[in-house]
């Protein structure tokens, strides 16, 4: 496709909770070393199944928590553990409204 523009394109990728994907997959839909991705897997961010990096395999919201932990330290600058904690209460937030829901509210 020509982008005669010269704006840069979005690629979108949409992943079901079922979805497996490898750590080499996910290095690359983050545009990031394998090593990113294994710091946040040992500050517990992410839990891959298997017991390697070479077996490991993430979910879809592996990959969508990732890209999210990672946008937060580039665009804000916060490290690691803070970016844990945001998505945390993130999820936390998402859960209560989930259940505001549920309950008829919202």
């Amino acid at each position: 496709m020509e982008n005669g523009n010269r704006l840069p394109q979005l690629a979108i990728c949409i992943l079901e909770e079922q979805t497996q994907v490898t750590l080499a997959d996910l290095c690359h839909a983050c545009a990031v070393h394998a090593e990113r991705i294994i710091e946040l897997v040992d500050i517990g961010l992410l839990e891959p199944r298997g017991r390697e990096p070479a077996r490991w395999r993430f979910s879809g919201a592996s990959l969508q928590r990732a890209r999210r932990a990672l946008r937060l330290q580039r665009d804000i600058g916060v490290d690691l553990a803070g970016a844990a904690l945001a998505l945390e209460l993130l999820d936390e937030i998402e859960s209560l409204r989930a259940r505001l829901r549920a309950l008829g509210g919202e």
